[in-house]
């Protein structure tokens, strides 16, 4: 009896081994937050500024997802809308909202979409390290020197106790948000602005142009600013409360003015049927929120990543 006991034990310890062999999961599968077996491609296009956002989230998301092909362009924020309009894109970037008319151009193509807020950022006005004259500007100063049909040739045209130096100006091209936003909130008018300045969608290329040149100014998102920080000098900028320097603390509370703005991506509700291009958003809204802050931005609350959430229902 004992003998026919210790067999029945032996044989149900046996049957649990094996099925607790054949039924287990493996760690990181089914508890890990992405979904099994996604493949495909996503195609994301558009802003310069929200690139390092969504190129941080493709990384981190193939790492869990190795099947899952994600291109990433940079064509500014209006090249990314004309793209998404023609159906060549699943997500498009943009450092701005979608304009009436790109949205006619989207209807046109029966194409409906998603406009979901990732992140804040400002928009830094920079000047050569080597600048010892200029600390802050005033919104009116900065119309002065942009604004279209601008007389201003010289830092002394700006103020008189300034050198009587040429001033010389690089800014994002016509297809970025950035380019949209800036001339909006200090000229009055999306896409007003003087002619003589030197454009680039590679704020790389701003960069270098500031950094080389005394006498260069520029303006581009703030992220570019604190990545190149030992390289150029940042304008604070008074909008009639006392100059303010853009930061994360002061894009976030709104203290930064009229040059803080939120960061949008903008999804194909058609792509988002596909698994993957709904996995890699949800993914972009929950704990890739995190990677915000590291690439040089600013985080939503949590409250308002949820409301985004929401709008993929």
């Amino acid at each position: 009896m004992n003998f026919f006991k210790k067999g029945l034990i032996v044989a149900f310890t046996v049957l649990f081994l094996v099925a607790g062999l054949f039924g287990c999961t493996p760690k990181g599968e089914n508890q890990g937050e992405q979904k099994q077996g996604l493949s495909g491609t996503i195609k994301v296009d558009g802003s310069s500024t929200v690139y390092p956002i969504s190129e941080a989230m493709a990384e981190e998301f193939r790492a869990q997802n190795p099947d899952v092909n994600i291109t990433i362009g940079v064509s500014g924020t209006g090249g990314g809308f004309k793209k998404f309009s023609a159906g060549e894109i699943d997500i498009t970037n943009a450092s701005r909202p979608i304009k009436d008319e790109e949205k006619e151009a989207l209807k046109k193509n029966n194409i409906e979409y998603v406009e979901l807020k990732i992140a804040y950022d400002g928009i830094a006005i920079v000047v050569n390290k080597n600048n010892t004259w200029v600390d802050s500007l005033t919104v009116e100063e900065l119309k002065k020197i942009w604004e279209p049909g601008s007389k201003v040739k010289t830092w002394k045209d700006v103020r008189p106790e300034w050198p009587a130096e040429p001033i010389k100006l690089y800014a994002p091209g016509v297809d970025s948000g950035t380019f949209d936003y800036f001339t909006e909130a200090i000229n009055g008018k999306d896409g007003a602005i003087r002619q003589d300045f030197t454009p680039s969608e590679d704020d790389n290329v701003l960069v270098q142009g500031v950094a080389g040149d005394k006498n260069a100014m520029a303006f581009f998102g703030l992220a570019y600013y604190e990545e190149n920080k030992d390289k150029l000098k940042v304008v604070k900028i008074d909008a009639g409360q006392g100059p303010v320097e853009p930061t994360f603390e002061t894009v976030k509370s709104g203290q930064y003015k009229p040059l803080s703005r939120p960061l949008f991506i903008y999804v194909n509700k058609k792509s988002l049927e596909r698994p993957e291009v709904k996995s890699f958003v949800e993914f972009y809204l929950t704990h890739g929120k995190d990677l915000v802050r590291d690439v040089g931005y600013i985080n939503l609350p949590d409250e308002e990543y949820t409301e985004e959430l929401n709008k993929l229902k």
